[in-house]
């Protein structure tokens, strides 16, 4: 698995996550279980949806 998210990339998925989170907390509704995906691909640096479209925001 090659690194195909970027810096940048990975600060606003970090805040999309904890915003989605953050309703779904607020809403008291377990849909805010899907801000882990995008905190989860800027943890580990990889996007399964980027692969198919050999997109990659990482300074090479």
């Amino acid at each position: 698995m090659k690194a195909n998210v970027g810096k940048i990339d990975k600060i606003i998925r970090v805040i999309l996550g904890l915003a989605i989170g953050l309703i779904g907390l607020l809403n008291h509704s377990w849909l805010g279980l899907i801000g882990i995906v995008p905190i989860l691909t800027a943890v580990i640096s990889w996007c399964p949806f980027y692969v198919p479209f050999k997109i990659s925001t990482t300074k090479e």
